[in-house]
């Protein structure tokens, strides 16, 4: 009986804070946005491959992997295992048909604003923990306007510069099974292609810097 009488009481109380407890004309608020993966990330112990000077590391997004989540901005995160300064030359997503390396849209990304940045592992607020397989340094880039489509596969293309710093920053590396997103690298600079072009090959290793893609 005290436990009905309870429940009465408190939904009373309730409904008076319901009705009283609130101005008449409510407030509209944002809704907050929930993050979320757009594709099956990288899961288990990573491994390491290093010296990415004058490489580009082309990870691709298959629009057959995508989940069902309709977002209006992709994130890309890549992960870090070794080395104190990457040195970025340019980064883009080649937006091609599905099964097609022919080049149908080309989008900038960029980290603090830039397509060419200077990424400092050494740096505290960068990595809080110093960069390796056990403890990867995750690197968000900006947010782009990309709203992905099964239709098309994506792929992030990212130069390192030829300098000493990128001959010792690792990349964590995921073997297929860890994750739906692929990779490869070219020699050179591979970010300056344009819309007819080709992507010079294809992706048929694991993932290679490229951890998460999300739409936050």
């Amino acid at each position: 009986m005290k436990t009905v009488c309870k429940f009465v009481t408190l939904t009373l109380m309730t409904l008076a804070v319901t009705l009283y407890g609130f101005p008449e004309t409510p407030t509209t608020q944002k809704p907050l946005t929930t993050t979320q993966n757009l594709v099956r990330g990288v899961f288990g112990p990573v491994g390491n491959n290093t010296n990415w000077s004058n490489y580009t590391v082309v990870n691709l997004v298959p629009g057959s992997g995508l989940f069902p989540i309709t977002s209006t901005t992709t994130v890309f995160y890549y992960g870090f295992t070794a080395g104190t300064q990457a040195d970025v030359g340019n980064m883009v997503v080649y937006t091609t048909p599905h099964g097609s390396l022919t080049i149908s849209a080309v989008t900038p990304v960029t980290l603090g604003a830039t397509s060419s940045p200077s990424i400092v592992l050494s740096n505290v607020s960068v990595c809080p923990v110093a960069p390796s397989t056990t403890t990867p340094c995750i690197v968000r880039f900006d947010p782009t306007t990309l709203t992905l489509s099964p239709a098309n596969d994506y792929y992030f293309a990212v130069d390192f510069v030829s300098d000493t710093n990128n001959t010792t920053i690792g990349g964590a590396t995921a073997n297929p099974p860890q994750s739906s997103l692929a990779g490869t690298y070219f020699g050179g600079d591979q970010t300056r292609l344009t819309v007819g072009q080709s992507i010079p090959g294809h992706t048929y290793g694991g993932t290679t810097f490229l951890m998460y893609v999300m739409n936050n």
